[in-house]
């Protein structure tokens, strides 16, 4: 006889709702196929099984973890274990880490449902500041990888989605520093690049390079495809340009909308920008003036030229060790001012010490040539920072 409340049951109430919420994980005790290991192997729960999930799912498996796949449709874990990106369906109790990937409207019930069953939680959505505030629990640590693909589904999981990628972090005052630090080393291990700003600065600038440019790109596909309809060739001669411009608008449709209604603010700001910056560039266009559309396409090219890339060699880079101060929110408080300063964090440790006096040690892993431009803010704070060579103790 089929248990109702299996995970995998069609027939299992926790099972239904739309095609962006994977339903709730359901209880601890319905866990199944938790395969006792020797030793102690890291275990992680992906919630969601679609294209991002699928690929946390594969870059936890490379790095050795055991990870459990759940969703609303049974059939999708399914088809990811077939595929290698999970290991085993339905909740573990005994999960290190839970990674949440479905849409942002569902985030923070998932995520605290995951906190009630302990270990810490992560999650992938585009916008942070209200699933931060929904999700206040020093075990929840928002994150939003600044990857993905125009296609969608679990069969379009990629292993290497994240090698060389950007994943922002967004702690606040209440993150546990020791959760912090877990999601950190583990994003790092995954080949991603982390950097920490505060939830209200991640939505004000991902608004700019990513959900504008989303909408810039659908916009651009509406005028051409309309276009179309009086020029039958018009879309025959889309060349690179035009394909590479509009490749983002090809993305599932679904998710936007809760990304456009969460971030909406910040969204019609950088977008008033740029159709101030359409319009003085249609205005120069008119006018002909080409010396000042040279100096508007030049500095574009610059900017676009310098766009950053992959993290130094090590012989470049330093450790920045810091003595944990006897006050809340000091994570967030270093890691915002390294983001603010511009200073990327390739790696961190939180080194506890055994003496009740000594209440341990930030360890950063950055770039040498900005050293000193941390160490000066930090000291400016009252911090009491130290730099040495990478490795050196």
């Amino acid at each position: 006889m089929n248990n109702p409340n299996n995970p995998n049951n069609p027939n299992n109430p926790n099972n239904s709702g739309n095609s962006g919420n994977p339903g709730n994980p359901g209880n601890p005790a319905d866990a199944i196929n938790v395969v006792p290991v020797d030793g102690r192997q890291d275990r992680a729960v992906v919630i969601g099984a679609g294209l991002m999930g699928g690929s946390v799912g594969h870059a936890l498996r490379a790095l050795g973890w055991f990870v459990s796949g759940v969703d609303h449709k049974p059939e999708r874990v399914e088809r990811g274990i077939a595929l290698g990106a999970f290991d085993a369906a339905g909740p573990d109790p005994l999960a290190d880490v839970t990674f949440v990937c479905t849409p942002v409207a569902s985030v923070p019930t998932l995520a605290l449902d995951a906190l009630a069953n302990g270990g810490i939680v992560t999650d992938i959505g585009s916008t942070k500041k209200r699933v931060v505030e929904g999700v206040e629990n020093p075990r929840f640590v928002g994150g939003h990888p600044m990857a993905g693909s125009e296609q969608d589904g679990i069969d379009a999981s990629d292993p290497a989605m994240f090698v060389g990628r950007t994943w922002v972090l967004t702690p606040t005052d209440k993150t546990d520093p020791d959760a912090y630090a877990r999601i950190h080393a583990l994003i790092t291990a995954f080949g991603a690049v982390v950097v920490t700003v505060s939830p209200e600065h991640h939505d004000e600038l991902v608004a700019v390079v990513s959900h504008v440019p989303h909408l810039a790109a659908a916009s651009l596909m509406s005028v051409a495809a309309d276009r179309s309809e009086e020029h039958g060739t018009l879309l025959r001669l889309a060349a690179g340009g035009f394909r590479d411009m509009t490749r983002i608008a090809a993305g599932h449709p679904s998710i936007w909308l809760d990304i456009c209604h969460d971030n909406r603010e910040a969204i019609v700001t950088a977008m008033d920008r740029l159709i101030v910056d359409l319009q003085d560039m249609r205005d120069v266009v008119e006018a002909g003036d080409r010396d000042r559309l040279d100096k508007m396409l030049t500095a574009a090219r610059v900017a676009r030229i310098n766009l950053p890339t992959g993290a130094p060699a090590p012989e470049e880079l330093v450790e920045l060790r810091v003595p944990i101060p006897d006050r809340p929110g000091f994570i967030a408080e270093v890691t915002r001012l390294a983001s603010d300063l511009g200073v990327n964090i390739y790696d961190v440790e939180l080194s506890h010490s055994i003496d009740a006096a000594d209440r341990g040690m930030l360890v950063l892993v950055i770039a040498k040539t900005l050293s000193d431009l941390l160490r000066g803010g930090l000291m400016a704070r009252g911090f009491k920072p130290s730099v040495s060579s990478l490795g050196e103790r």
